[in-house]
Parts: C-alpha cells; structure tokens; sequence
C-alpha cells in the first residue's frame, strides 16, 4: 500500500468518525446517554489514534522499520 493510499484511509476514517461526535455534541440533553458508550470507547480513541498516525506516523514506521539503527543513521 502506499503512503497516499494510507493518508487517503486514514483522513477517511478520522472524517467519519467525527461525524458521531457530532451527533454527541448537539443531541437533545436526554439523549446523550445513548451516545456516550460509543463516543468514549470507539470515536474518540479511534480519533485520536488517526490524528497522532497522520501527524506522526513516519516517526513510528521509521523507529518499527527492519533496517538495523546504523543503516538508519547513513541513508
């Protein structure tokens, strides 16, 4: 997969997953109960783990990458 692929997948789900926060955010005040499980549980973690793999995953996938630490430090 490449990278574009990637960011294109990742801003997709960040986007959808927003929406129900959304939903959250501006429902009727006796309703909020209804979305709470999901938004604490599903949107938000999903939102932020997006967020900090479009902001910083080159950082992640060089520190996990299977090249030794020397070769890292030469290219």
């Amino acid at each position: 997969m490449t990278q574009a692929t990637q960011r294109t997948i990742f801003r997709w789900i960040h986007l959808v997953f927003s929406i129900p926060i959304l939903g959250y955010i501006y429902s009727p005040f006796d309703q909020i109960h209804n979305y709470a499980f999901p938004t604490r549980f599903i949107f938000v973690p999903t939102l932020v783990l997006t967020g900090l793999w479009m902001w910083k995953g080159h950082v992640l996938r060089r520190l996990l990458s299977p090249k030794p630490a020397a070769a890292r430090e030469e290219s």
